[in-house]
This record gives C-alpha cells, sequence and structure tokens, in this order.
C-alpha cells in the first residue's frame, strides 16, 4: 500500500495536495474548498477539478468571493485559488508578513507554483500591491480592480474621495506612524512600484474612471505612470462612467487571458 501510495504521489501529486489540506471541507462554486485558520488568521483555498501542470494559483486579497467571475474562469483551467484574511491590516509590513505565512505554507508543504498571480479588489490592491514589492521575485503577475495605490488618498480622504475616518485610524495604527508621517510616506505603492518593474512583473489595472472612493487620477493612474517610466509592462482597462463598483468585468475574459499570459 505504501508503494502505491509513493507511485500515486509521483504521478498526481495535487491529489495528495488537497487530501492533506487541514480544517473544514465545503463546496463553492461547484469546487472542493478547505477553510482553516493559519496564525490566527481566516484562510480558505479553493481546488481544481483537475490541476494544471504545476500547480498555478490566483491570490485573493480580502473581499473573497466578491465578483468572483474570474476565480471561477480561472479553477476551470486547473488554477487553485487561496485568500488569508488580512483586510484590517491595509497593505502594513505586518500584513505582508502574515501573507507571507500563507505563501510558505502552500507553496513549501503544498507545492503550489512559488509565483501567483495576485488579485486584489480596491483595498486588496494595496495589500496585494506591498506583499509584491517585498517579495517581487515571488510573483507572475498583478491583477489590480479600483486599487488603492496610495493611503493618503483613501482612507485617507486627503483628495478627491471621501475617505474613510475609521480605516485611517486604522491605517496610522497598523502602520505605527502619526498623519504626517503617513501623509509623506513613500513606501506607497505610487513610489515603491519601481521594483517591480526592475523584475519586469505585469500588471493589469481595471478601474472606473468616475471612482469616487478611490480616485483613480490619485491611485491606478500614477501608479501607472511611474511604472511605465520605470520600464514597467502595465495593461489598462478603463471603464466609463463607472464609479468605485461594480468591480471586475461581466465577461472576465481579458483579466483570464492575462493571467494566462502571466504564467507562460
Amino acid at each position: 500500500m505504501k508503494k502505491m501510495l509513493f507511485v500515486l504521489t509521483l504521478l498526481i501529486p495535487s491529489l495528495l495536495v488537497a487530501a492533506e489540506f487541514p480544517g473544514t471541507k465545503s463546496s463553492w462554486n461547484g469546487f472542493d474548498m478547505y477553510r482553516f485558520s493559519l496564525d490566527g488568521r481566516p484562510v480558505q483555498v479553493v481546488l481544481p477539478k483537475e490541476p494544471a501542470a504545476g500547480n498555478p494559483w490566483v491570490w485573493r486579497a480580502v473581499f473573497f468571493g466578491h465578483e468572483p467571475q474570474t476565480e471561477i474562469a480561472m479553477l476551470n483551467r486547473g488554477w487553485y485559488v487561496a485568500w488569508i484574511g488580512t483586510s484590517d491590516l491595509l497593505g502594513s509590513p505586518q500584513c505582508t508578513a502574515e501573507r507571507t505565512s500563507l505563501y510558505n505554507l502552500l507553496v513549501n508543504d503544498y507545492k503550489f507554483h512559488p509565483k501567483p498571480v495576485m488579485l486584489g479588489m480596491s483595498r486588496g490592491g494595496i495589500c496585494s500591491l506591498m506583499w509584491a514589492i517585498a517579495n517581487p521575485d515571488k510573483v507572475a503577475g498583478l491583477y489590480i480592480d479600483a486599487p488603492v495605490c496610495d493611503l493618503k488618498s483613501w482612507p485617507g480622504g486627503k483628495g478627491k474621495g471621501c475617505g474613510s475616518k475609521g480605516d485611517w485610524a486604522q491605517a496610522l495604527k497598523v502602520f505605527n506612524m502619526n498623519e504626517e508621517e503617513l501623509m509623506n510616506f513613500k513606501g506607497n505603492p505610487i513610489h515603491a512600484c519601481t521594483v517591480l518593474a526592475e523584475h519586469k512583473v505585469p500588471i493589469l489595472i481595471v478601474a472606473g474612471d468616475s471612482d469616487r472612493t478611490v480616485p483613480w487620477e490619485e491611485n491606478g493612474l500614477i501608479l501607472s505612470e511611474t511604472y511605465k517610466k520605470a520600464g514597467g509592462n502595465v495593461e489598462i482597462i478603463l471603464k466609463p462612467g463607472c464609479d468605485h463598483h461594480p468591480h471586475s468585468l461581466k465577461d472576465p475574459t481579458p483579466i483570464v487571458d492575462f493571467m494566462l499570459k502571466c504564467a507562460k
């Protein structure tokens, strides 16, 4: 029996990956999903029915299950989907550390591909960007949607946007800065994204040009201009007349094509 199990591990390693996940097994849009806790943070991992070669995966930041059409399409192509609950950490160093714990678990213990494609909507944009900036050699690409790229824009509300007083107070706390320090913080993705350009990490931005919560002009536009000047590859899908919602695209084909291209 042990010999047979060893042979199956060599031939179909993803079968054992699925069987060994901890926590509670359930179904998500017709796919097996496991829920468990990692260092006190909730984790969800969704498994494709037939894993693609190399175990590629989409790494969702915050708002798991919101506008899931891209993840469903990737699951149908053999990709895994993973998420860890760090919404309250707003891309801070602690957020990056908590997310790194999940990355290490999935890559080292479950043999996921060492370069996921990251998916971040709204504040998930800054969570994904900050992790990628800290780990530019571990990212295949980023799809960011109406992304927060500058904390003083959101949640600070120091420009055109409405901001969020409670989330701004939380940002001051998790970044361990006073308001003046965070206002002048040069670690925001609009400044720090150049390291990703140096590592040739492709970025896809989907956003509305009339976003009143995370204004395009203060976030995605500045990020894309900085990225292009640094020699980075950035694609933009700008939705005319669209506010912060809805995220994504009704037909996710352009996003799916981008992710598949990142994996080549």
